[in-house]
Formats: structure tokens, C-alpha cells, sequence
């Protein structure tokens, strides 16, 4: 029985009946993964309940070691690193959706492009594609970053940018997959349109991996602009975005490590929980 559309090959046995597996139930460990990045973008859209006070205030002597009062100790001005934390998740998170939502869209449908019309438009967009792969990602998201100026949306846009080549490689080999395969063969010679067989058959069975990279990239996406938030390139101060939390606790690294530790861990938190989940996403896609 063919694994796409059900139809009954030629099979001696295909009258006998066969039980039907499901999907496999997601462990624990993608449950837990799940669990922290809920958290995270709940962190995001409403952190009051999480963290009431203010981000930017100062509320208690300055470098104060992790306690009940405060969570993850006060940094050099007083001010509550927990609340900071919880504060800056609405810049790290929601801008590494708009990164992942940049190159989704933008990769996906250059692959979808490439791997579906072929020919010279696959070889101009793939070429397009190895000229952005060539280019190292950082440097990428440094030089969109001075072309569109500082902040964590300009610094979203860059590092999504630097995804777009991922997706579109991925996007275009998954097309060509199925655009082979018999079923999509048979769609065609059935009377199938090139649009009304790609929406109904090639699409909804390609982008099961896309979206798995899209978590996958999701994770990448928070250390990245974590990364360009420490060198200088995302939020100015005082801002609590996640990079420049762990930037401002570099100087006291040796007396108040709590300002460097306690967010980095956070960050590689939610980073494994998104390559957990990505892992769990592609253990679901059929083989």
C-alpha cells in the first residue's frame, strides 16, 4: 500500500488486514522541552505574572547573591536579575520568531520554487543560495545589521537572513523528493494543474522537515541574537535582552557570577529545549 495515498499496490497479501500504527507518542524529554519553551513565550507575551516589578528600576543594594528575595541575585545598580530575565524574554524570543519567520518564509519559497519549476530558475536560485552559504553567518548578520542599524528587530532581521539558505536547500530537496514520486506522477496523468497538484500533494508532504528545521532554527536563532545583544549589535542598554544581560556580568565574573551564569543558562535552556523539540518533530516525519 503506497505510504502517501493509500492506494493498494500489487501485492499478493494487500487483501489481508494490517494494523494501523499512529505516531509515536512524544518522551518525556520532548515534553519537557515543550514545557520550557512554553514558559519562555509566555515570559514573552505576559511577564508581569512572572516578574511584577520593574526591569529597568533598582530595588535592592547592588550585587547581591541569589536568595528568596531575589531569585537570581541584583546586579552592579540593584536591580533584580530574575525580573530581567523574565523582561528580556520578549526581545530574545519573540525576535528569534521574527528570525525564524524571515527565513521560513523567504527560504521556503525559493526552494518550493526551485525544486518545483527546475530547469534555469532552479539554477539561478540555487546559485543565489551557494552565494549566501559561502558567506560566513555572522558576518552576514553584521553587515545587514550596519545596513539597517541596531536593535533587536533590525538585529531579528539579520539573523533571519542568514537562516534563508537553510531553509531553501532543504525546502527544494524535499520538493524534488516528492515531486517524483508515483503518486504525484499519477496526480498529473489524472488531469492534476501544476498548482492544484503542488498545494494538494507535493506541499503538505514536503514541509514536514522545513517545519522541523524551523524549530531547529528557532534554538539557533535566541543563541544568535544573544550573541550580536553581548557584542553590542541588539538592544541598547538598558534594555534586559538576554546577550546583554551576560555582556553587563562579564566584569564581575570572579565576585557576582550569578550575572553571567544564571541567564547564560537560560539561554542554552531554551536553545536545547528548541533542538529537543526539533528532534522530536523530525522522529515524527514518515520515512
Amino acid at each position: 500500500m503506497s505510504a502517501w495515498t493509500g492506494v493498494p499496490a500489487t501485492d499478493p497479501d494487500r487483501d489481508v488486514p494490517r494494523r494501523r500504527t499512529g505516531a509515536p507518542r512524544p518522551g518525556a524529554g520532548a515534553l519537557l522541552a515543550a514545557a520550557v519553551l512554553l514558559l519562555a513565550l509566555l515570559w514573552a507575551l505576559l511577564p508581569e505574572p512572572f516578574a511584577s516589578g520593574s526591569p529597568t528600576a533598582s530595588v535592592a543594594p547592588s550585587l547581591q547573591a541569589p536568595s528568596g528575595e531575589h531569585w537570581f541575585g541584583t546586579d552592579a545598580t540593584g536591580r533584580d536579575v530574575w525580573t530581567r530575565v523574565v523582561h528580556g524574554a520578549r526581545h530574545s524570543i519573540l525576535g528569534a520568531a521574527v528570525a525564524v519567520l524571515v527565513g521560513f518564509v523567504a527560504g521556503t519559497l525559493l526552494g518550493v520554487l526551485a525544486g518545483a519549476l527546475g530547469g534555469p530558475v532552479d539554477d539561478v536560485l540555487m546559485r543565489l543560495v551557494d552565494v549566501l552559504l559561502a558567506i560566513p553567518g555572522l558576518l552576514l548578520s553584521l553587515s545587514v545589521i550596519i545596513l539597517l542599524g541596531f536593535g533587536t528587530t533590525n538585529a531579528a532581521i539579520a539573523v533571519g537572513v542568514t537562516s534563508i539558505a537553510v531553509f531553501a536547500r532543504l525546502a527544494r530537496a524535499e520538493v524534488v523528493r516528492v515531486r517524483v514520486s508515483e503518486y504525484v506522477e499519477a496526480a498529473y496523468g489524472s488531469g492534476g494543474t501544476f498548482a492544484a497538484v503542488l498545494r494538494r500533494h507535493v506541499l503538505p508532504n514536503s514541509l514536514t522537515p522545513v517545519v522541523a528545521l524551523a524549530a531547529l532554527q528557532f534554538g539557533s536563532a535566541v543563541l544568535q541574537i544573544s550573541t550580536l545583544g553581548f557584542l553590542g549589535y541588539g538592544a541598547p542598554p538598558p534594555t534586559p535582552e538576554w546577550g546583554l544581560l551576560i555582556a553587563e556580568g562579564r566584569d564581575y565574573v570572579a565576585t557576582a557570577w550569578w550575572l553571567t551564569v544564571l541567564p547564560g543558562v537560560v539561554v542554552v535552556a531554551v536553545v536545547l529545549a528548541a533542538n529537543r523539540l526539533s528532534q522530536s518533530i523530525r522522529g515524527s516525519v514518515p520515512s
